[in-house]
């Protein structure tokens, strides 16, 4: 009888863990479309110069090392859990994967064991997260010259990232590259036409490499969601005919671009060798250049069934007059969301949001940003 007892037991227990303890982070995976989830992820905010950290000067014996290389406090669960107190539904996790990796391509497991951490801490306040493959030091412009070992390593990257969240919900997202697909040695689009089929080429066999690595590595990625780097994440190179969305089974791809325009308000914070700084933006043309802007993406995308994912927009705070900003960050902020794309805020540590106090530093900003979810 004791025996039956504890095998009862036993059962009853391992019911109860199943059933209450071992749901893997994010949920299920619904039968939505990627439309209709990018319309749910609200508008978002980049953890920015944190765990896309990388130099040859940083000790590079822990994570902690990297992740606060570049200005970053530690970041804590608390640090997470106030994007989402401030109304933000997304948090994008730059990576660089390289950060601790082997020599044979085998990322660090403590490395991974860290921005697996912030990822569930996202999850656990019900934001949506995507995570990425950044510069990570830049090795991906050797792609034209060294294609072999360059995807080896891009593939060897995407195989271990799809495995180790294989088993997540459709909550996580993951994102192709960065800024990097489109190369200059290739083609240089000031310079004329020659070799732009080979790089927009090249470009389209990264995304599809991508692609099919994720769908066969099992678990719930079959069916994840997942973001195509644009070419060079450019609005103008990304509409061009010759950049292509890659063949997804699945059919829940979205594209990501970046705005940056114009880049001597968005970039420079002082004058530089090609360009002189801008103090202030939101002349009649410079915001006629911007809704021109995301009309070319919703008509090229949105219009034809592609979602769109804005994985970064923003400007300094330095050597800006204030209201500009303001008016900046809302008005790309509200012409993306209008147009049901996904604007995600490019911050890093203490631009924006404050990382010691957990909220938006600028309470009239945050006011602006959020009401574009009530319009």
């Amino acid at each position: 009888m004791k025996k039956i007892l504890s095998a009862a037991v036993a059962a009853i227990m391992l019911s109860v863990s199943v059933s209450c303890g071992e749901e893997p982070k994010g949920g299920e995976m619904r039968d939505i479309s990627t439309m209709e989830l990018v319309r749910d992820m609200g508008i978002g905010i980049n953890l920015g110069n944190t765990y896309e950290s990388c130099g040859d000067w940083i000790n590079g014996e822990t994570p902690d090392n990297y992740e606060q290389a570049w200005g970053s406090p530690d970041v804590t669960k608390e640090l997470i859990q106030g994007y989402a107190d401030e109304g933000f539904g997304t948090l994008r996790v730059p990576v660089a994967w390289s950060n601790m990796m082997s020599d044979d391509n085998k990322i660090s497991k403590e490395y991974a064991a860290e921005v697996r951490k912030a990822v569930d801490w996202a999850l656990d306040s019900d934001m949506y997260v995507i995570i990425n493959l950044h510069w990570d030091g830049g090795w991906l412009e050797k792609m034209p010259e060294d294609k072999e070992n360059v995807m080896k390593k891009y593939s060897e990257i995407w195989e271990q990232v799809s495995k180790e969240f294989k088993d997540y919900g459709d909550h996580l997202i993951f994102e192709s590259q960065n800024e990097e697909l489109g190369w200059n040695s290739l083609w240089n689009r000031w310079g004329g036409t020659v070799g732009k089929d080979e790089s927009y080429a090249l470009v389209n066999e990264v995304n599809q490499t991508f692609v099919d690595i994720v769908r066969d590595s099992g678990g719930k990625n079959k069916k994840r969601h997942l973001l195509i780097s644009g070419y060079n994440t450019d609005v103008e190179l990304t509409c061009d005919p010759l950049f292509k969305m890659p063949d997804d089974p699945a059919g829940r791809c979205a594209v990501s671009v970046h705005y940056y325009t114009p880049s001597t308000f968005a970039i420079l914070e002082k004058d530089a060798d090609w360009g002189l700084a801008d103090y202030t933006w939101g002349t009649d043309a410079e915001i006629a250049e911007l809704e021109k802007n995301m009309d070319m993406m919703k008509s090229t995308y949105v219009d034809n069934g592609i979602p769109v994912i804005i994985g970064e927009y923003g400007c300094p705070v330095n050597n800006k007059d204030p209201e500009s900003v303001r008016l900046y960050v809302s008005s790309v902020c509200r012409a993306a969301y209008e147009r049901q794309m996904c604007p995600v805020l490019w911050d890093v540590t203490d631009a924006q949001y404050s990382r010691s106090e957990y909220k938006m530093k600028d309470e009239e900003l945050k006011k602006m940003m959020m009401s574009v979810l009530d319009e």
